[in-house]
C-alpha cells in the first residue's frame, strides 16, 4: 500500500522516521506533502517521495496520514474532498473526533484514529488505536502494523482515547521536564551537565523497563529503594512537600480540557 503524510512536522517526521528504520515499507511507497518541500530534504535524499500539492499526494496514495494542526484540518479535508473519496485515512490530529473525522469525509472514506507520540522516530513509540473506526478489518489491522513497527500499540474505546492521549501522547514532554529537573539537580551540586543528562535519560529508561517488566506496581518498586531513614526517602518526602503528584495529574487532566475544547 502507498501510504502519504500530509503533514511532515514533528511527529509526522517521527512516524515516517520510525517505518524507514523498521524498513516496515519501502521508502518508494512513502509520500509526503507540505508548503515547504525542502523542509523534508532528508527524506527525500532516502527516497521518500516529497511533493507541495495535497491533492497530488491523495491520488497518488492508497492510504493517507493526515499529520497536520487541528486548526488546518477542516481547510485541507474540504481541499481534498473530491480526490479522497475510497481511500483509507488515518488521522493522528488531535481534537478532532469520530463524528467530526465522518462529516467532514466523503462518505466512501474510510478512516481510523491513532495518537501515537514521537519516541516512534527512536523504536520506542506508544500508539493509541481507537476502537471506533469505519475502516476494514485489514486495513485496521495495516494502520496498527505501521506503529506496531516503531513501538507498542493500544486499542483502546472511543471514551478512553482521550484520557489516554494525555498520558502517552503528551507525556514525552512531561518526562522531558523531568529529565532536565533531575540533571539540574545534579548540576547544581557539581555533576557534569552531558554526565548529568545520561545519568537522568538512563535512570528513567531502567525504572520504566522494571515497570513494564516485573509487572510490578510502581509504589512497591519505589518503597524497595527508600531505606528506613536513608537518603531517598528525604528525596521522596521533598517530591511529596512540593506536590508533584498533583502537578503530574492537573498536567494530564489539561491535556484532556484542551483536546474537548479543540473538539467544540
Amino acid at each position: 500500500m502507498k501510504l502519504g503524510f500530509i503533514g511532515a512536522g514533528n511527529m509526522g517526521s517521527a512516524i515516517i522516521s520510525g517505518l524507514l528504520r523498521q524498513d516496515s515499507l519501502p521508502a518508494d511507497d512513502l509520500y509526503i506533502s507540505r508548503k515547504h518541500p525542502e523542509l523534508s530534504a532528508d527524506f527525500a535524499k532516502q527516497g521518500v517521495h516529497v511533493l507541495a500539492n495535497n491533492c497530488d499526494l491523495v491520488r497518488s496514495c492508497d492510504g493517507i496520514v493526515l499529520a497536520i494542526k487541528p486548526v488546518y484540518t477542516a481547510q485541507v479535508l474540504e481541499e481534498i474532498h473530491d480526490v479522497i473519496s475510497g481511500k483509507l485515512v488515518i488521522s493522528i490530529v488531535a481534537g478532532w473526533t469520530y463524528d467530526m473525522l465522518k462529516a467532514a469525509l466523503p462518505e466512501s472514506t474510510r478512516f481510523v484514529r491513532v495518537m501515537p507520540n514521537t519516541p516512534l522516530a527512536v523504536g520506542e513509540g506508544m500508539s493509541l488505536l481507537s476502537s471506533r473506526c469505519t475502516c476494514t478489518e485489514e486495513e485496521f489491522a495495516f494502520a496498527k502494523a505501521i506503529f506496531a513497527a516503531a513501538g507498542k500499540v493500544a486499542v483502546v474505546e472511543d471514551h478512553v482515547y482521550t484520557p489516554a492521549n494525555g498520558i502517552s501522547g503528551c507525556g514525552p514532554a512531561f518526562v522531558y521536564e523531568f529529565i532536565e529537573a533531575m540533571a539540574d539537580g545534579g548540576v547544581r551540586y557539581g555533576v557534569p551537565r552531558a554526565l548529568a543528562y545520561e545519568l537522568a535519560a538512563q535512570t528513567l529508561i531502567g525504572a520504566a523497563k522494571m515497570v513494564l517488566e516485573t509487572g510490578e506496581h510502581p509504589g512497591k518498586l519505589k518503597d524497595a529503594v527508600c531505606s528506613p531513614g536513608g537518603t531517598t526517602i528525604e528525596g521522596i518526602y521533598a517530591l511529596e512537600k512540593g506536590g508533584m503528584r498533583a502537578a503530574v495529574m492537573d498536567a494530564v487532566g489539561a491535556t484532556v480540557e484542551k483536546t474537548n475544547k479543540l473538539a467544540k
